[in-house]
């Protein structure tokens, strides 16, 4: 590998690693699962760098790599085993679900989901993708995006009013 490549990656890394590990959060449900996630994704991407050459959005890689590791890690430990949040209070998220008490509950409802409609919901609306954009994330058809959107935000409504979180709840599926 030539050494511009790996400054180019290293710079990469400085620049995004954040952001992926964020949205790893999002999907595992806990920083150190998300810190490993983020590290397996990044290992990937540096030892495929030769064969990726120039891809259109790095990051665009990067963020479909950091989805396929949590859900392979998720899918490793079993369909009905969840992830678990830890007793350590989580650094600030600037992800719209508010103050602490919100956040923790949206964060359990997530847990609730199966891996790929956790990863469709995070994708969609705390990554702010389109549908389109989700489905090329996740490898599948808008069609599926959708169906796992609906069905993923469904099951989060219900965990919500169960749990009796105190706000309205209306998740609606967007283009």
């Amino acid at each position: 590998m030539a050494r511009r490549d790996e400054q180019r990656f290293v710079e990469f890394v400085d620049a995004h690693q954040g952001r992926l590990r964020r949205a790893a959060f999002l999907i595992t449900g806990d920083w150190a699962s998300a810190d490993d996630v983020t590290q397996e994704a990044l290992v990937r991407m540096y030892v495929a760098l030769p064969r990726i050459g120039q891809v259109e959005s790095l990051f665009g890689y990067a963020r479909r790599t950091v989805v396929n590791v949590a859900i392979d890690a998720a899918r490793r430990r079993g369909t009905r085993e969840r992830y678990e949040a830890k007793e350590s209070v989580p650094p600030p998220l600037t992800d719209g679900a508010g103050a602490y008490a919100d956040r923790a509950a949206v964060m359990a409802a997530l847990g609730l989901l199966a891996p790929r409609q956790r990863a469709v919901v995070v994708l969609r609306y705390f990554e702010d993708l389109s549908v389109d954009e989700t489905a090329r994330v996740l490898g599948c058809s808008p069609g599926t995006v959708k169906s796992q959107t609906a069905r993923g935000l469904d099951a989060l409504r219900r965990a919500l009013v169960e749990a009796g979180w105190h706000h309205e709840v209306e998740l609606e599926v967007s283009e």
